[in-house]
């Protein structure tokens, strides 16, 4: 079976696929990997680094002929679609519930598609859980930047010319991007405090060392994915009415609510903000989805009322190579869990829990039933 893994082309994207360790690990599988040539220059991996565990060089157009598996950090072109061949396997990050037309297109051309954005969050999928590890990295990302942009240091220090007070850090959305937000701004010495709408995360918050914010919105919960479950039009008023308060008090605010499938809720509001002290910062995750921040900009970096609003996107793609040592990771337990030692093969069991769950398109067919039915409505 031929694995390709091919450079990405989305703009400014430096993170890849695979690295040469893992490219090891599936030619051990028995596989024959192809990596487009200058895959990892960005990054400081040669050719040559490929070469020496067994990988292959070759140009773009050839390796989408001949692929029968394709790996990617990012969904293709569309004008990209139209090169592959029936039966191929492309397994990268894909929206399916926002990208309509690429559905399409992975459907009309026979593709079969695997969103790792759809990947359960389940025990056995833990590690090939790419939407976690990328998000892990992404709540470390943004406490340095908000710790680069704040005028002030983060811990308490004690000097001759008297005291400095630790910052105030407030993390709204305690996933995995908020929990590694608020252990990485307890680190540096801030003063934390968190709010999510699952109660059950109380324990894990306190763990860290930092305050759990409580607002009784009445009965709340999580999916059965271990997501937050969407919030009533009351409930929002509430929570925001509570965070107000601590967001006046605090130098950092780092939003990470977001909802899967559809657009990310808006938490802060222009209000909020008029109440916080000019020179603060909110760093707004979730703006590449809508944004959580009320005039937060995609990839931009705004003040409004004296707060500086960071909206920068792909945040794990700032860290390039460990975020692409763990995608690659990620990529390599999807293939090894689902491989035909016998055959030597990546196997598609269909009626497989978790591939039901990630598996887009096949044979012609959009095979994910929550897709299925966004698109028929």
């Amino acid at each position: 079976m031929k694995i390709v893994i091919l450079k990405e082309s989305f703009p400014g994207e430096k993170r890849i696929a695979a690295i040469p360790a893992t490219v090891k690990k599936l030619v051990q599988l028995g596989s024959e990997v192809l990596i487009e040539s200058g895959l990892g220059d960005a990054l400081g991996f040669s050719d040559a680094s490929y070469k020496d565990v067994g990988a292959v060089i070759s140009e773009r157009d050839e390796l989408f002929k001949i692929a029968d598996v394709i790996l990617r950090v990012r969904q293709p072109q569309l004008v990209e679609v139209s090169r592959m061949k029936k039966g191929q396997i492309y397994i990268s990050f894909y929206d399916a519930f926002q990208e309509k037309e690429m559905t399409d297109a992975f459907t009309k051309q026979g593709i079969t598609s695997i969103s790792m954005e759809m990947m359960p969050r389940t025990t056995i999928a833990q590690k090939m859980d790419a939407l976690s590890s990328q998000a892990n990295l992404g709540g470390y990302v943004s406490v340095i930047m908000a710790a680069e942009k704040l005028d002030k240091v983060f811990p308490m220090m004690t000097t001759p010319a008297g005291t400095i007070s630790p910052v105030t850090v407030f993390v709204i959305g305690v996933g995995v991007a908020g929990l590694q937000a608020i252990a990485t701004a307890k680190r540096l010495g801030a003063r934390v405090e968190a709010f999510d709408t699952r109660p059950v995360v109380e324990e894990q918050v306190k763990s860290l060392g930092a305050r759990f914010v409580k607002v009784d919105l009445g009965e709340m919960g999580q999916t059965k994915d271990g997501y937050a479950k969407q919030l009533t039009d009351a409930q929002l008023e509430m929570q925001r009415n509570e965070m107000a308060k601590v967001c006046a008090r605090s130098d950092i605010v780092i939003t990470t609510a977001q909802l899967v499938g559809r657009k990310a809720p808006l938490i802060v509001t222009d209000e909020m903000i008029k109440d916080m002290h000019p020179g603060a910062v909110i760093v707004d995750m979730a703006v590449e989805s809508g944004g959580n921040v009320e005039g937060s900009k995609l990839n931009e970096t705004v003040t409004q009322h004296g707060v500086n609003i960071i909206g920068l996107g792909n945040l794990p793609g700032r860290v390039a190579i460990h975020a692409s040592q763990m995608y690659a990771s990620n990529l390599y337990h999807l293939i090894n869990h689902f491989w035909d030692k016998e055959e030597k093969k990546f196997t598609l069991t269909l009626e497989d829990e978790l591939l039901k769950s990630c598996i887009i398109t096949h044979n012609n067919k959009i095979q994910n039933e929550r897709v299925c039915e966004l698109t028929l409505g």
